[in-house]
């Protein structure tokens, strides 16, 4: 069953997240996964939120979302996003 990451990101440092986004597509290739949403427009259709960059990312499974999440690539990606952005991630199961 498919899963899928979903990053609300705030970018608090334009240069520095270049470096995070020039990372994580390895990571996420090499853990079967493919962008689904990155960053494009958004339009609030209920409630209350207020999104800054969306990314929306499909796995085969959950395993291999959390193994995309825990790789050395990503890791380092996470490492090098300190201070560039305030992100809220969440994984979720598909249908």
């Amino acid at each position: 069953m498919p899963a899928y990451i979903i990053a609300d990101v705030k970018v608090t440092d334009s240069a520095a997240y270049e470096r995070y986004k020039a990372l994580t597509p390895n990571a996420i290739t090499k853990n079967g996964g493919r962008f689904l949403a990155r960053g494009g427009e958004t339009e609030v259709l209920e409630g209350g939120w207020q999104p800054n960059r969306v990314v929306i990312l499909e796995f085969p499974d959950m395993a291999a979302a959390r193994a995309f999440y825990d790789s050395p690539e990503y890791r380092e990606a996470r490492e090098a996003r300190k201070g560039a952005a305030d992100f809220k991630m969440i994984l979720v199961e598909g249908a």
